[in-house]
Parts: C-alpha cells; sequence; structure tokens
C-alpha cells in the first residue's frame, strides 16, 4: 500500500525541481566521476572511485525516495479547511504563558518543514498540541523530555 504524503502545491513544485536537477545534473556528474576515476587504473586501490562509487549509492537513494514522494504526494485543498481552528497550513502566534514570550510558526507537512523559515512539521509535539484548537485557546504542549509548556493562541491565519 503507497505511503499518501500530503503536500502544498509548492512543496510538490520544490521536489519535483529537485528530482529533475538530480537526475539531469547531479547523476551524469557523478556517472562521469566514475568513468574518470575509472580510468586512472587499478580500482583496488582507488579511492577517488570508491568514493564517487558511494557518492552514487547515495544519489540513486535519494532519488529512489523523491520518485516516491512524488508519486505518492497529494496538495493539500486549503479551501476544505476550517480557518477558525489550527491545522496543517495554519500559521499561529504563540504567548508561552510562563515567561510571555512570543512566537509564530507555520505548520506544514513533514517534508516541507523549516526550523530557520518557522515552519514545522504537523508531527512535531508542539504542532500536535496545537491541532484543534482555536484563537485564544490554552494549549499545553508535552516535550518528548517529560516537561510540559503552556502557550496562549494569539493569532491564527490559515495559508491558501
Amino acid at each position: 500500500m503507497a505511503n499518501i504524503q500530503y503536500v502544498t502545491k509548492e512543496g510538490l513544485d520544490k521536489l519535483r525541481a529537485e528530482l529533475k536537477q538530480l537526475e539531469t545534473v547531479e547523476r551524469p556528474n557523478i556517472t562521469q566521476q566514475i568513468a574518470d576515476a575509472r580510468d586512472k587504473g587499478d580500482l583496488s586501490e582507488n579511492a577517488e572511485y570508491d568514493a564517487a562509487k558511494e557518492a552514487q549509492g547515495m544519489l540513486e537513494s535519494r532519488i529512489s525516495k523523491l520518485k516516491d514522494l512524488v508519486a505518492n504526494a497529494r496538495i493539500i485543498d486549503a479551501s476544505l479547511l476550517d480557518a477558525n481552528k489550527v491545522s496543517i497550513l495554519s500559521t499561529v502566534t504563540l504567548k508561552n504563558t510562563a515567561n510571555g514570550q512570543t512566537m509564530t510558526y507555520s505548520l506544514v507537512p513533514e517534508s516541507e518543514s523549516d526550523l530557520k523559515a518557522g515552519k514545522i512539521s504537523v508531527n512535531t509535539p508542539i504542532a500536535k498540541g496545537l491541532l484543534g484548537k482555536k484563537l485564544g485557546d490554552l494549549a499545553e504542549i508535552s516535550l518528548p523530555n517529560g516537561n510540559k509548556l503552556n502557550f496562549e493562541i494569539i493569532d491564527l491565519k490559515l495559508e491558501m
């Protein structure tokens, strides 16, 4: 059974672009590196050849994974989501009730998470604790280390 991956249109476009780059640019480069290393003679003690073959294995693994992701991707229809509840594609501003610190996160599919850009996977403990909550709700987040954090949802938007 296929493992369906829900993605945004932007996320699917990025996956397809990466796959194309790997297949049309990176794969031929590694093939050429292997050929160049092979031309240098004895393969039993050829570090360049070994490194190129290892890089080829990692590249083919990534290509295979991307093909699987693209084949099983389903684009999320934001028009079907409730804008009044925290869900995937929501951007949520939280206030830590203990120290008053605020933070903003966008909840995205696993394959699109990027903490530096404020995009967290819906599978993270913080996101799981927020899902289904509404503006003004308090959310108690259980962390993997056993600690609990309390947040108030002070802003909520659905990204279309």
